[in-house]
């Protein structure tokens, strides 16, 4: 077995979808990696920096998450990552970040707001207010 700490560009249009979908715990019944992906991505956290999610996932496949992405990583996820770590080191590197699922733009994902009061940007048109 070995942990990733993956980052990947949310599909903000998917989100709530995602959110949803956790919540019912869709993807706990997933074999083998349902249990390991339900709980990482419960806990992902968010980068305002990078713009991107990160969280630590373990996983068994070559290439690494390759089942993941096929049944749900690449439906919510784009430009997804991934840095080889010793098990709990990818969760201890981003402890301070915000939980993902804090961010405004979880219950409204026409606008993503980048740092705190600043501009806030239109994801379809590309234009910052």
């Amino acid at each position: 077995m070995a942990f990733y700490l993956v980052r990947a560009r949310l599909r903000i249009a998917r989100v709530m979808e995602l959110r949803a979908r956790l919540d019912r715990g869709e993807f706990r019944s997933m074999r083998p990696f349902g249990p390991a992906l339900t709980a990482a991505l419960e806990n992902a956290r968010w980068d305002p920096e990078a713009g991107e999610a990160v969280w630590e996932e373990e996983d068994y496949c070559s290439p690494p998450l390759a089942m993941e992405r096929a049944a749900v990583l690449d439906h919510y996820f784009e430009d997804l990552r991934v840095e080889r770590v010793p098990s709990g080191e990818g969760w201890r590197r981003i402890a301070g970040l915000p939980s993902l699922w804090d961010q405004p733009f979880v219950q409204n994902p026409d606008v993503l707001p980048w740092e705190g009061e600043g501009p806030a940007c239109d994801l379809t048109t590309g234009l910052c207010s």
